[in-house]
């Protein structure tokens, strides 16, 4: 067969199969478009998930008559004024995306220019007709209605409109996060989905398309390196969610999803969240045009950086510094959703409302009032003196004063209760020791490195022939915490020290959760990255266990050592180490308020 030039329309339908996958590329290529137009309010209505009709109204430039039939031609834009692609600055740039969408649906665009009359062109699926004028004010409206309904092949492979509508969601959402300087309404069927106004702070603007929590529950990013900056918004290692969909990404305002980046928010959290929690955050990385390329994806999904593991190590590095700067904090429940585990009169406290007294008069313990779990802690009558120990002097007024309190006793022998001047602390004790330790393995390497305890006989540990290559590998690096290992034979590592601080350990437990983090984390971190993810590994293998009790002393160097350790605030799993009930919460347990 002989090579031949493709008929237009089969050009743009094979343009639109990269351009226009569904609905959601669709209402971003026309977003994006008002963006560049200089919108200040942006108006987004779907009907049926977008795939019945797509409205993208705005209050840009506008499109002059002369112009807007060249509009739909292929690889026409007014956004690359010359031939430096490198250098652009706008989102979207080839001209594609007009002239894409209208080879598949029925499109109507009007517009208008600040000094000329509004016309409007009317396009089925690639058919256009004359322009024909109308009334309306700056700006431009275009409407797309029954998208791939004349391609039934493309069409039977859309999902249900509810899916749909939730790719448009997530995109417009991306899309309105980028510009809190644009006002953005979002409409689904009749129904407002969110409805923001220009000029909002990036926190309430990220805290409003996400959580609302997510205002009290985050720590702000800034750090400058080079002509690299990174700023956003990060959410504390106990604001996590099951899901990796509150992860936002941004590159020069343009939403991105990159591998790159959500690796390295994935490192930057990895000793502080569990494997199957992930952060909420939302950075947005700003860097010179030459040193980004953000041809490399027909919809501009994807970004390929000069330096990629410069700005892994910006984003890392950034994110711990904020984290840091958090010192102790951790995401606190709402006082409602804590006033609601409590119980009285044989059931729960509703929406913070104390319930009326019994007629025995007084407020009864229910069954399992001092019973956990699986267990019964007699020793203990659910809040008792530490096995023979004075419980801190109420007086000690200094101690008071301190954010997590003073130390009045200990419950299940798990559970610190501590007094402070605005209320109740809580502190599991494992976690926050957990923490502890972890933070102190780290200075101790940073430092001389941790010191090592020399065992009087190695001890052998047999393991996989694989496992025993990547801890033959990282030996070096593991001695810095005071592990010194060498390889015994194929399927064997011989211990001759262990760290210290530890004490006494069971060293095959050891390797071999530490040859499992090792290949969890394997590339594309680093080795040194890698060797941190192992110190928590450490860390819970020598912390204070539940069920151990504590004196009064301990207790309250425990409480100290938190409030001068960064990420005490959370576990090495993202777990919360403590919770506060404030006094007036407990004052509504009691009728007085």
């Amino acid at each position: 067969m002989s090579i031949r030039r493709l008929p237009e329309n089969l050009v743009n339908r094979i343009a639109a199969g990269e351009v226009v996958e569904r609905p959601a590329s669709a209402m971003k290529e026309l977003v994006e478009n008002a963006i560049d137009a200089g919108a200040r309010r942006i108006h987004i209505r779907l009907s049926g998930g977008g795939i019945d009709a797509i409205l993208v109204e705005d209050d840009g430039c506008g499109i002059a008559r002369d112009e807007i039939a060249l509009a739909f031609e292929r690889h026409a834009t007014s956004k690359l004024p010359d031939a430096a692609i490198e250098a652009v600055t706008t989102l979207g740039f080839r001209g594609e995306a007009l002239p894409s969408i209208a080879s598949v649906a029925q499109l109507t665009l009007e517009s208008r220019t600040a000094a000329g009359d509004g016309w409007a062109v009317h396009i089925d699926n690639g058919r256009m007709a004359t322009a024909q004028p109308v009334a309306m004010t700056q700006g431009t409206r275009v409407a797309v209605n029954a998208l791939f309904e004349k391609i039934p092949a493309r069409r039977k492979f859309l999902r249900s409109p509810r899916a749909e509508y939730a790719a448009c969601l997530d995109a417009a959402r991306r899309l309105a996060m980028a510009r809190g300087d644009i006002g953005f309404v979002f409409e689904h069927d009749g129904r407002s989905i969110f409805n923001l106004p220009a000029g909002q702070d990036r926190l309430h603007r990220v805290a409003a398309l996400t959580d609302r929590a997510l205002a009290d529950n985050s720590v702000a990013i800034e750090i400058m390196r080079g002509t690299m900056r990174l700023s956003g918004v990060a959410g504390l290692p106990t604001f996590h969610r099951g899901m990796a969909d509150h992860q936002y990404l941004f590159v020069n305002g343009r939403p991105v999803k990159d591998k790159l980046l959500s690796g390295a928010v994935r490192g930057a959290y990895a000793d502080m969240l569990s494997r199957d929690r992930h952060a909420v955050v939302a950075l947005f990385l700003d860097l010179p045009g030459d040193e980004v390329d953000v041809n490399v994806h027909p919809a501009k999904a994807e970004v390929r950086f000069r330096d990629p593991q410069f700005v892994r190590g910006l984003i890392v590095g950034g994110l711990r510094a904020a984290l840091d700067a958090g010192g102790n904090r951790a995401a606190q429940p709402a006082s409602a959703a804590a006033m609601a585990l409590w119980k009285i009169e044989g059931g729960q406290i509703e929406g913070g409302q104390v319930p009326p007294f019994a007629a025995t008069g007084g407020y009864a313990r229910t069954a399992n009032f001092f019973a956990a779990p699986q267990r019964r802690f007699d020793q203990f009558n659910a809040l008792a003196p530490l096995a023979g120990q004075a419980v801190s002097a109420p007086t000690d007024a200094g101690a008071l004063d301190a954010p997590l309190g003073i130390a009045r006793g200990q419950i299940g022998a798990t559970y610190i209760i501590a007094e402070a001047t605005d209320g109740l602390v809580l502190v599991d004790q494992h976690a926050a020791h957990e923490r502890l330790v972890l933070e102190r393995l780290r200075r101790d390497a940073s430092g001389s490195g941790v010191a090592a305890q020399q065992l009087l006989l190695g001890d052998v540990v047999e393991m996989e022939e694989v496992a025993c290559d990547r801890l033959e590998d990282a030996a070096r690096d593991l001695a810095v915490f005071g592990l010194e290992i060498e390889r015994f034979g194929p399927a064997a590592m011989l211990v001759r020290a262990t760290p210290a601080p530890l004490g006494h350990v069971d060293c095959a437990r050891l390797l071999r959760d530490i040859a499992d983090d090792l290949a969890a984390h394997d590339a594309p971190l680093s080795l040194p990255e890698r060797i941190e993810h192992v110190a928590a590994t450490f860390a819970c293998h020598h912390s204070v266990r539940a069920g151990r009790v504590l004196s009064a002393a301990e207790m309250n160097a425990l409480l100290r050592e938190m409030e001068a350790t960064p990420h005490s605030g959370q576990c090495n799993h993202g777990r919360p180490t403590w919770v506060k009930l404030d006094f007036a919460d407990i004052e509504k347990l009691f009728a007085r308020r």
